[in-house]
């Protein structure tokens, strides 16, 4: 890690847990407008914050996190004309006493834009749309489309408004580890860091969604601009009906067609126009697996197996895995009643939690099952969008890798 200079002139190689009050998160927002970097909460998962207009800031975050620069960052703003200042599509707007909204000028893009952020901003909703040329070319993978949300949990609107900058803040975590939704989780992966962690004496009141936000791509197809696409690329508490059912509102749902790919997985080395596209992430230390649907969850197994059990780390959901309970080494159903926003809430403490426990060999994961088959383009309607969500983190922290047996497991 690379030795930093602190306020005092000193050299600085750790982290600083900052208590919140209203002076310190002045003096947090200074520090992000010098080029330093601050973790906060946000409604989905603490954020290592920056100034995502300073090139040299940006890049002290991909160093702290050790993140592959094929990765982009999500800038967070208070202020939704700071974000249409960072997207290339024609903005024109009406001013009132209360809204600004884009009026019959405005391109296709534009108004889709307005909308989806009038809906759905502040909120857990990142929108992913051509940059405009002021974006440096680091925080968006040099991909030309920048990703911007509105963050609605009051200590990350208060930070931003201190700042008086937008804020680039991908999870306050090392790349690929379990996201952070407690201050000491980010001061467990990155205490060696130039980091100020912003701390509260009740974490729990933050991160309420507990998973990163939905994701979706906005983009024009056709050459006369007349007809577009919205990608949702990433899962979290929005979903494709929820996207679609705003531009319905709008008038604007026969100009756009509208599809999925929240199953997209790529190896780091490719650059992605959104962040937790690769198959690992989210991941434990130890190795995770996905225990499928189909296998029944009986206590007459094998003397092998049950060794297998005595080492795993259960995490259930909705109680499939509850008669191996007493079998395996330690047990957790992310929530008994299969409710997805309890289950959500709670995953990522959870799989921080599976990955201490002395002695485990492997952390076991409930299949969370589609009611319908989902296919590329075409999302399961009958799951609301955090199982969906839910689903997406535990397949990735697991790399995608089911088994049908315990067998398959021993083997792996």
């Amino acid at each position: 890690m690379k030795q930093t200079v602190n306020d005092n002139g000193g050299v600085s190689k750790s982290a600083k847990m900052i208590p919140l009050s209203s002076t310190n998160l002045e003096k947090c927002g200074k520090r992000l407008r010098q080029g330093g970097l601050v973790a906060f909460p946000t409604e989905t998962v603490y954020g290592l914050g920056c100034n995502a207009l300073d090139e040299a800031a940006i890049i002290k975050v991909f160093e702290a996190k050790e993140r592959p620069l094929t990765d982009p960052l999500i800038t967070h703003v208070t202020d939704n004309q700071v974000a249409f200042q960072l997207w290339a599509a024609d903005m024109t707007t009406t001013s009132s006493s209360t809204t600004t909204t884009a009026d019959s000028s405005s391109s296709l893009e534009g108004r889709a834009i307005h909308a989806l952020c009038d809906t759905f901003w502040p909120g857990p909703l990142t929108l992913v749309a051509k940059a405009a040329p002021n974006v440096p070319p680091i925080l968006m993978a040099n991909t030309g489309f920048v990703a911007c949300r509105s963050p609605q949990h009051p200590i990350s609107i208060a930070l931003i408004n201190a700042a008086k900058v937008p804020i680039a803040a991908p999870s306050a975590n090392k790349f690929g580890h379990i996201s952070p939704t407690r201050s000491h989780h980010v001061w467990d992966d990155l205490k060696n860091e130039d980091v100020w962690i912003t701390s509260n004496d009740d974490d729990t009141s933050c991160c309420q969604v507990g998973v990163e936000s939905s994701v979706a791509k906005i983009e024009m197809i056709a050459a006369d601009n007349e007809k577009g696409r919205i990608t949702l690329l990433r899962q979290g508490a929005v979903s494709l009906q929820d996207i679609q059912d705003c531009l319905t509102e709008a008038g604007l749902v026969d100009h756009f067609e509208v599809l999925a790919l929240t199953k997209k997985a790529t190896d780091e080395t490719v650059a992605n126009v959104a962040p937790g596209q690769t198959i690992r992430h989210y991941s434990p230390d130890i190795p995770s697996f996905i225990l499928s649907k189909s296998l029944p969850t009986l206590n007459t197994t094998s003397d092998v197996e049950r060794e297998f059990l005595r080492k795993s780390v259960l995490i259930d959901f909705g109680g499939k895995l509850k008669t191996w309970e007493k079998l395996s080494l330690a047990y957790r159903d992310l929530s008994e009643k299969a409710d997805s926003a309890e289950a959500t809430r709670g995953v990522f403490e959870t799989l921080r939690w599976a990955e201490q426990i002395r002695d485990a060999n492997q952390i076991l994961f409930s299949e969370i099952a589609d009611d319908d088959d989902e296919v590329e383009g075409r999302q399961a309607c009958s799951l609301d969008a955090l199982t969906l969500a839910l689903k997406d983190r535990l397949t990735r922290a697991a790399s995608g890798v089911i088994i049908d047996s315990l067998h398959t497991g021993i083997d792996k």
